[in-house]
């Protein structure tokens, strides 16, 4: 019988669902294997990554020749298989859907919205070399207050976590976008309280993987203040 293989996660640390699918793993002290995919050197495009995801995204999961790519699947999956503790991803029906609920909803959200501030203000001005576009980016600033103010009222309410009590994967897949706009020295929680809790909250659960998964982006952050 051939050995089995450890799970393989093709991930590059400066994308924000990578990094929700690394700190589960390493959290929950899953053995797995990390190969890194450097976008900003466009090696999503080479032959072989092709191959695995002709999407050409990260991350991606190979589970002894089972394939998945897109991170939403790839945490449930993870949590369903492995020996991760239930209140990542419940078997109670309802509080399970509570999860599918936020993540459905994420996609079109906290997702798009955080990232557009990181893009316009870090991304945009290093390829072009041109300051931000301050109307756009008043905008997009303007479209993620809006969502912030949806994960306070419609998610977080009173309780801990966006969907309970305990810590899920919706916690992860959120605060790993709310944390994007770092990189560009922004703190988007700064004047929020409640949603600043919430994330210390998070830190909490999941200990040193946090700030380990976050590495490459501190050093983002870092390197445009020494500019400054």
């Amino acid at each position: 019988m051939a050995a089995r293989r450890l799970v393989e996660v093709y991930l590059d640390l400066l994308s924000q669902p990578c990094r929700a699918v690394q700190i589960l793993l390493s959290c929950n002290q899953v053995p797995h294997t990390v190969r890194t995919v450097a976008l900003r050197r466009g090696e999503q495009r080479s032959p072989d990554f092709t191959k695995l995801n002709p999407m050409q995204k990260v991350p991606v999961m190979d589970d002894n020749g089972f394939v998945l790519t897109e991170s939403d699947a790839i945490m449930k999956y993870l949590a369903t298989k492995y020996n991760i503790p239930e209140h990542w991803y419940p078997l109670h029906p309802e509080r399970r859907a509570k999860v599918d609920e936020y993540t459905a909803w994420h996609h079109t959200n906290t997702r798009p919205h955080a990232a557009k501030v990181f893009i316009m203000e870090v991304l945009l001005p290093a390829q072009t070399g041109s300051p931000a576009d301050t109307a756009s980016l008043n905008r997009a600033l303007s479209q993620l207050d809006d969502t912030l103010d949806k994960l306070e009222s419609m998610f977080l309410r009173r309780q801990p976590f966006l969907c309970g009590d305990d810590i899920t994967l919706a916690d992860l897949l959120a605060i790993c976008e709310l944390m994007q706009p770092i990189g560009g020295g922004r703190d988007v929680l700064k004047q929020r309280p409640l949603l600043q809790s919430w994330k210390s909250r998070v830190q909490s659960a999941v200990g040193e993987s946090f700030d380990q998964a976050h590495a490459a982006l501190y050093a983002v952050r870092d390197r445009r203040k020494a500019k400054l």
